[in-house]
């Protein structure tokens, strides 16, 4: 196969076209750096938009409807009966997708950005061959810098065989064309709550297995414990501290074998339907890192210094593929980061103001530290804590299960973490992601004006509650 070169060489190419990969591809052409994006999916925007962060949210958005409609509007006074139509939602969700895919590819036109389908390979430290889909002849691309954005793929799990009908990777969960009776949950983080929250909605009886002792591994103990007991209320069981050993799969149900995690007898789960969610690991098959001698950590993760650039000099990399929050969010900030460091600016992420959400309902949002984050690291702190029971926009809106939490500094009252479980939790957070972002203090966020009647309330009561002056409770 013989390749064919650029002569003009490219600014920055980046290989992968998610959220880290083609927002970085977006700011470089902003900034006037010659820019091509590399991304071997045919469809611009990564997992997080073709089968992870949206496709999900558009089932959580039409399930919730549903369940609302089937569970709570007689109390609202509105009566009648629904019926699913599960291919008509599926049909929604792809829509929602293949729009937002189209709308990245005007952008791309827009900021006169190179878009090239096939899979990148960094053939040395300013080249990358691509190669189209289907075969073909290669091409190289020249480069003065190159951004690794490849992000990440499902994690396996030892003896369960995912093959997308019976047993299944979040992909999978998405693209159901039927309602099961029984789902099994292996994992009880952020992906496998929100996917086993569409399904239980839907009629599913859904199971979750988690190795650890809690669901939501790493979020606050108030959260941890006040989810837990929703998630049950809704009719969501958890075998917690449970091991699987190994799937069985026919063409109707699978068979799980699970045992205590601290030893004991071994048992057996029957489900027609079981959701690996065990995590993500870095992507990094066939980008030739090890030709170039890009440096890995032992998980796998590539090695990068503050300003994002690996060990090989003019070969940076963001997101997923460097570890820490797997979150798109993050990695857009850092391909930002990148692209204004590459132009000469002064990139930066702040990681202490990263907020992480779960889309459940009610949703679960933080950003900064844990309660017991803050003990182990011998740091004072004041707490406010107030419930949306209190809220008279949550009573107005019949949505009341959960809190707002603040954690402030106890000599200067700084911001240290904010949590909460509660109806749009979500967009209240970023309240708190600029007060963190500014240096704010809790007082600062309890002196300000908040509209009434708001849910937003719930967080500057919070606020007050830190000095111990909350009004409304």
């Amino acid at each position: 196969m013989s390749d064919e070169t650029n002569d003009l060489p490219y600014d920055l190419i980046v290989v992968g076209g998610g959220p880290g990969g083609y927002v970085a591809a977006i700011r470089a052409a902003q900034l006037g750096l010659r820019t091509a994006c590399v991304d071997k999916r045919g469809a611009l925007g990564g997992t997080c938009l073709n089968v992870g962060c949206i496709p999900s949210k558009a089932l959580l958005q039409s399930s919730h409807h549903y369940e609302v409609a089937g569970k709570e509007f007689a109390h609202h006074g509105i009566e009648g009966s629904v019926t699913l139509n599960l291919a008509a939602m599926l049909a929604r969700k792809d829509k929602v997708v293949a729009d937002l895919t189209k709308g990245i590819e005007f952008l791309f036109k827009k900021n006169k950005i190179d878009y090239l389908v096939g899979a990148g390979e960094i053939t040395a430290a300013d080249a990358v061959t691509v190669t189209p889909n289907g075969g073909g002849k290669a091409q190289v691309l020249k480069a003065e810098n190159i951004l690794i954005a490849t992000g990440s793929e499902v994690t396996p799990l030892p003896g369960v065989e995912i093959d997308e009908k019976r047993v299944v990777s979040s992909t999978g969960a998405l693209a159901l064309t039927q309602v099961p009776e029984s789902l099994v949950v292996i994992g009880g983080g952020v992906i496998g709550l929100e996917l086993g929250s569409v399904w239980r909605r839907l009629g599913a009886q859904v199971t979750v297995v988690e190795f650890l002792d809690n669901i939501l591994p790493g979020m606050d103990g108030e959260v941890v414990k006040q989810m837990t007991r929703t998630l049950k209320k809704q009719g969501m069981a958890f075998k917690l501290a449970t091991k699987v050993t190994g799937a069985k799969a026919t063409r109707t149900a699978v068979t799980l074998t699970m045992e205590p995690r601290d030893g004991g007898a071994a048992e057996t789960l029957k489900a027609d339907v079981v959701l690996v969610a065990v995590g993500r690991r870095p992507y990094t098959a066939g980008l030739g890192l090890d030709k170039v001698g890009v440096e890995m950590d032992g998980r796998g993760f590539v090695k990068v210094d503050h300003d994002f650039q690996t060990n090989v000099p003019g070969v940076f990399a963001i997101g997923d593929v460097i570890g820490g929050a797997m979150l798109a969010h993050k990695a857009e900030d850092e391909g930002v980061a990148v692209a204004e460091l590459l132009a000469g600016q002064s990139g930066h992420v702040n990681y202490d103001a990263i907020p992480g959400i779960v889309y459940t309902w009610p949703e679960v949002a933080a950003v900064g530290r844990t309660e017991e984050q803050l003990k182990a690291a011998g740091i004072a702190y004041n707490k406010g804590k107030h419930p949306f029971t209190a809220n008279s926009r949550a009573r107005a809106n019949a949505d009341t299960d959960g809190f707002v939490k603040i954690l402030a500094d106890a000599e200067t009252d700084a911001v240290l973490g904010v949590h909460i479980v509660g109806p749009a939790a979500g967009d209240l957070i970023q309240e708190a992601v600029l007060a963190m972002e500014f240096g704010g203090s809790a007082e600062d966020i309890a002196r300000t004006c908040h509209g009434h009647p708001g849910l937003a309330e719930a967080v500057k009561e919070a606020a007050l509650d830190v000095a111990g002056r909350m009004i409304h409770a």
